[in-house]
């Protein structure tokens, strides 16, 4: 794991790393960017400290990954890639509240995510990632023969349909097992936030194999915890980790923007 223009400090033996030796906020080189892929790869999520981004220079950042992708929810004015992710006192519900693979309700799903984080409260506020890998990985060999093949539904009014009740939503089936694009791994996809049911099961039987494998993604020992800083950045491969923003510091403010890069057909 050995880079030519950035450092990369592992977090933990799962997944994440901090990256330091580059400036997000400039137009990076194509090796920058060639380092940044493998890190991903190598890494699942990666992490910034000191990062003083715009919704312009955000956008900007996002697009040396792929073309971005407008959120279900509305995008900022002149910034329709670009969401504001916002909690006060004034918040009933904050995005991310629920672990959750970001937009697996649609037919091709995000190949990731970039956050930055401007505004923090005095505590708290941390996001949680876990390895899908993992997931995968530590499942016994029966629960594994038994999953493959099967598909599954994700409904994004269960996630969105507390911001808004009459949206219309998208609704879409993926394989409960997976195989990422890039490193070929599989990878467990099922998620709190968006999977209604297994398709090819009766009802009971889905509620009842979910309600083990959602338990599942979310042990510790798949997990990092990234405790942020102000113009802190994470990126995280979303197609082989799930996350979760813990809501534990209402009613102080925090705020920040996000931008989503568009995914391939190639995972399947």
């Amino acid at each position: 794991m050995t880079y030519q223009t950035i450092e990369a400090q592992r977090l933990t033996p799962t997944l994440g790393a901090i990256i330091r030796g580059i400036d997000l906020t400039k137009t990076l080189s194509n090796a920058q960017v060639e380092d940044l892929h493998a890190a991903i790869a190598d890494h699942q999520v990666i992490f910034f400290r000191d990062q003083r981004l715009d919704p312009d220079s955000l956008r900007r950042l996002g697009r040396h990954f792929g073309e971005l992708q407008a959120h279900a929810l509305k995008g900022m004015e002149g910034y329709p890639e670009v969401r504001r992710l916002h909690a006060d006192a004034s918040s009933k519900h904050v995005s991310g509240e629920e672990w959750h693979t970001d937009m697996s309700c649609i037919p091709v799903p995000p190949m990731g995510s970039i956050l930055y984080m401007h505004t923090l409260p005095p505590l708290g506020g941390d996001t949680v990632f876990a390895s899908m890998y993992s997931a995968y990985d530590t499942l016994s060999e029966h629960m594994k023969k038994y999953l493959e093949g099967l598909t599954a539904t994700h409904d994004g009014k269960l996630a969105f349909g507390r911001f808004d009740p009459t949206g219309n939503y998208p609704v879409s089936t993926h394989p409960v097992i997976r195989t990422h694009p890039v490193t070929k791994k599989k990878v467990l996809f099922v998620n709190r936030g968006f999977t209604s049911h297994i398709n090819d099961v009766p009802k009971d039987e889905s509620d009842a194999i979910l309600a083990y494998l959602f338990k599942h993604c979310e042990n510790a020992y798949f997990q990092v915890r990234f405790c942020w800083e102000q113009h802190s950045v994470a990126f995280w491969d979303n197609r082989c980790t799930q996350h979760l923003a813990i809501w534990d510091y209402f009613p102080n403010v925090r705020s920040g923007y996000r931008v989503q890069i568009e995914g391939t057909a190639e995972a399947a």
